[in-house]
């Protein structure tokens, strides 16, 4: 299939090596052919499709331009019709038809079609978080544990997903409606429940502990409100960096509101801290203490 360098077909145009779409080299794979590029700005090198066009201008839509359609079932009805009339009109150099010449020479070389209809499949590139699970259209899926932080590629299609790194598969699941929920594989978790850069639930526990026993108190309710600690373990890691913007005074009074309202995630504690809602739960603020009497401090008043 010679195609134009269109950014649907044509991820890197090149006029050597030409990167594909890889969707569109996925279908062609499927079908039995192959895609090469026209190079940039050379519209001779697909000259039989400009020809094509303008044939269809000349013989179809010239011809239809003064008529009213009323919907696309008429339109196709109209067009199909001159279609077998421009098919079947003999050409004059040739001495036949558009028709009797694929018949003849096109019609005995195509290749049946394959038994499984193509299923159109989307590709992204995601990178692999702490918890060894990747994010997928608001859906988290997991791969082998072994792959934390790593880049993998998503196949996604109507109906599965498919995790490849380094061109090799690592996962397949079927694809969830859900968002915001996780899909995990057990034989993905580590044996050991070892996780990536030593962060674990009881690191995450003590990281909790610093701040106060509110902050620790939320980190225990995430991690047991998930079916697995690991899926868990970004809303504890946002919580506890919540401390950078705002302090761990009031991260500590915002987790103690979340706690007495039932918040368990990370959008909860950030929402009581942008809006305010922890000054409520501040603790009382320690008077200063009485001045130091001496005679040798003279004190305000000696300035007046």
């Amino acid at each position: 299939m010679v195609c134009d360098n269109l950014k649907a077909g044509v991820t890197a145009a090149c006029r050597y090596e030409p990167g594909i779409n890889r969707t569109y080299q996925e279908m062609a794979a499927h079908y039995g052919t192959a895609v090469v590029p026209t190079r940039v700005r050379k519209p001779r090198d697909k000259a039989k499709v400009e020809v094509g066009v303008q044939v269809v201008e000349r013989w179809i839509l010239a011809r239809l331009r003064n008529q009213r359609l009323f919907g696309l079932e008429e339109a196709n009805g109209a067009v199909h019709a001159l279609l077998e009339s421009l098919n079947g009109r003999t050409m004059r150099r040739l001495g036949t038809s558009r028709r009797a010449l694929f018949e003849s020479l096109e019609q005995g070389a195509l290749l049946p079609l394959p038994a499984e209809p193509y299923a159109y499949a989307e590709w992204r590139r995601c990178r692999v978080g702490l918890d060894y699970h990747v994010e997928v259209l608001g859906h988290w899926y997991s791969v082998p544990h072994r792959l934390a932080r790593a880049v993998v590629d998503a196949r996604i299609t109507e109906r599965g997903v498919e995790l490849f790194h380094n061109g090799s598969r690592v996962a397949a699941h079927v694809r969830s409606p859900l968002r915001h929920r996780h899909t995990t594989v057990p034989e993905h978790m580590p044996s050991a429940h070892r996780r990536y850069a030593d962060w674990t639930p009881a690191r995450l526990r003590r990281e909790a502990a610093a701040i106060g026993p509110a902050a620790l108190g939320m980190v225990e309710a995430v991690l047991r409100a998930k079916p697995h600690p690991e899926q868990g373990f970004r809303a504890c890691l946002g919580i506890l960096g919540l401390v950078r913007g705002y302090g761990a005074a009031r991260v500590e009074a915002a987790c103690q509101r979340g706690l007495s309202i039932g918040a368990r995630n990370y959008a909860s504690i950030a929402s009581i801290l942008r809006n305010g809602l922890d000054r409520a739960f501040a603790p009382e603020p320690v008077p200063d203490a009485p001045p130091i009497r001496h005679p040798n401090i003279r004190g305000g008043g000696y300035h007046h």
